[in-house]
């Protein structure tokens, strides 16, 4: 089974985000889902939560619970049009900022050792494979290709 590509992505992502979520929640009280919201609005600040769904391949109720947790917890701020107070855009505040560079200290301390031992040419190879990868998923999606 190791030999499916798909997966073995699968078994190796499910195993980070658990282990990053239950470390995120002991330490920050949020989970790899904020994490994710945080992560893209500290690259791509006052965008909506559409963008951070196609962003991070999120589902519109998950990405909404997230930013609702980080806005309860008075990490975000948010500025809602009158013509349509459901397209916010977000953004994350000094509070939010300050957690972004916490988690993000942590989530680099796991990359190293996820990587560890690994070849620099092997893993720009594997970098460059997974980009390609992700180009190809979205053109299967979008054919509904499987």
């Amino acid at each position: 089974m190791t030999a499916y590509v798909p997966y073995f992505l699968a078994s190796v992502t499910n195993a980070l985000s658990r282990g990053a979520s239950q470390i995120y929640l002991e330490r920050f009280g949020i989970g790899i889902v904020e994490w994710r919201a945080i992560a893209t609005l500290a690259s791509e600040p006052r965008i909506p939560a559409s963008r951070i769904c196609e962003l991070v391949a999120l589902d519109k109720g998950a990405t909404s619970r997230a930013l609702a947790r980080l806005h309860d917890l008075g990490c975000l701020a948010f500025e809602a049009p009158e013509q349509d107070p459901r397209r916010k855009v977000w953004w994350l505040n000094d509070e939010g900022y300050r957690l972004h560079d916490r988690v993000l200290a942590v989530a680099l301390e796991r990359e190293r050792r996820l990587i560890e031992g690994v070849d620099p040419e092997d893993l720009e190879a594997f970098l460059r494979v997974m980009r390609i990868m992700r180009r190809n998923v979205d053109t299967i999606a979008g054919g509904r290709g499987g």
